[in-house]
């Protein structure tokens, strides 16, 4: 029996509980996140090879259509929320199904059918994302990881700098971090994380990228050069 890889992203916690609390009496059904607006599910997707997202429509900042269109054609989708006039642009969106809160078991399993019809034969994806989203001017902005050059945290704002650009983003170096596949990116400094293969050249107190030099704090030397000097 196929298992699908599945994710919930709605704002209200009594919402998230019983479609949870549903899902887990479903084996065929896995929920590897619980997220409770769109960047922590931008955040499940990096993570996670998610078949499945149930996906709120009316949240604050990027609602659930915003979400949708971002990600269309990637993974499939239903819809939950309490507003039966948001159904028709829903699925214009090419949504497996839209569920009406409260949500039944039943009703539920009806959506869940539709869903397993669309997903057969489960289509082999690899195992990691190549690209995640920044909110920044107001929209959720996809970025491919080899397009990363590096990020640097000024105050209360990230810039991610890439090959063609600079994205502005008020998100947390920690939370960015989180993001972002381990093996593809190093932190050198409290300020810094640099994309290790788009390095051109180190020493023990810099890293230069793009005619940049990037600092490296003693905190994390002896880490970094660990890592670097082990690439061949």
């Amino acid at each position: 029996m196929e298992t699908y890889q599945a994710i919930i992203i709605d704002d209200e916690p009594m919402a998230r509980e019983i479609l949870e609390n549903h899902l887990s009496k479903i084996t065929q059904v896995n929920v590897v996140a619980v997220c409770k607006n769109a960047t922590e599910g931008f955040s499940a997707l990096s993570k996670h090879d998610v078949d499945l997202v149930f996906l709120d429509i009316n949240m604050p900042e990027v609602t659930g259509l915003m979400f949708a269109k971002a990600i269309q054609g990637t993974t499939k989708i239903i819809f939950t929320t309490a507003y039966r006039e948001y159904a028709v642009e829903g699925f214009d969106l090419q949504a497996v199904d839209y569920l009406l809160k409260p949500i039944s078991l039943e009703r539920l399993m009806k959506a869940l059918q539709k869903f397993y019809k669309e997903a057969s034969p489960k289509i082999e994806r690899t195992n990691q994302e190549t690209f995640t989203f920044f909110r920044s001017d107001r929209k959720m902005i996809k970025v491919d990881f080899d397009h990363i050059l590096y990020i640097e945290s000024i105050g209360d704002y990230l810039k991610i700098h890439t090959t063609n650009d600079v994205i502005v983003t008020r998100e947390t170096l920690l939370a960015t971090l989180e993001k972002l596949p381990a093996t593809l990116f190093l932190r050198t400094h409290r300020s810094f994380v640099v994309a290790i293969s788009n390095i051109e050249s180190f020493t023990n107190e810099h890293i230069n990228i793009n005619n940049k030099a990037i600092p490296i704090s003693r905190s994390y030397r002896d880490q970094v050069l660990s890592t670097l000097n082990r690439i061949k």
